[in-house]
């Protein structure tokens, strides 16, 4: 069930804003070249999950609360037995997100978690895969204001993947800049 079209304060942005910069600094000639976020992948690895069932429920509570949407059990492809793991063995979760609750995230990983991190000086500038896509590591999931600290069994990890249209990293950049990534200076 959709909510009441409520669009999202960054997508907005993107499009009265972000969009006409885009296309004057890099010369495009169509507002359908202008690079824009396709989904973002957010993945909780949890390698005890396949021990402990309880490690993962706790690991999809927290991401569910994170991302708003339910996601799904990753599974061990191949089994290794120095990590205890078979293969089919549930070892993380993962949830993509798209249009709206995509925008939502974004705004609230930009605006509201990144800047609650201790010592936070930006996240690295050279974590582009070369085709303007961006990836993002974070330590703990008590960032996000959703989640309650007394409630968490175990600080987990996370990976988050922001997925672009661009076709270089510095269109990513340069994107991503417009929207809010607090990137580190040069020599930190």
């Amino acid at each position: 069930m959709k909510s009441a079209n409520i669009v999202p304060r960054l997508s907005e942005r993107y499009k009265k804003d972000i969009v006409p910069q885009l296309a004057k600094k890099f010369n495009y000639k169509n507002v359908f070249q202008v690079p824009r976020l396709t989904k973002v992948v957010i993945n909780m690895g949890v390698g005890k999950g396949a021990e402990d069932i309880k490690i993962l429920e706790a690991a999809i509570a927290d991401l569910t609360t994170i991302a708003g949407q339910k996601p799904v059990i990753t599974r061990a492809k191949k089994a290794i037995a120095n990590f205890k793991i078979k293969e089919g063995s549930p070892i993380g979760c993962k949830v993509t997100l798209r249009g709206a609750r995509m925008y939502e995230f974004f705004d609230r990983l930009v605006n509201v978690a990144l800047p609650r991190i201790k010592d936070f000086r930006g996240v690295p500038s050279d974590s582009f895969d070369g085709n303007g896509n961006y990836a993002l590591g974070l330590r703990d999931q008590t960032i996000f204001p959703e989640i309650e600290y007394d409630k968490i069994q175990r600080p987990q990890g996370m990976d988050i993947i922001v997925v672009t249209t661009a076709k270089s990293a510095d269109e990513a950049r340069e994107l991503l800049l417009l929207l809010g990534v607090p990137f580190k200076k040069q020599g930190q």
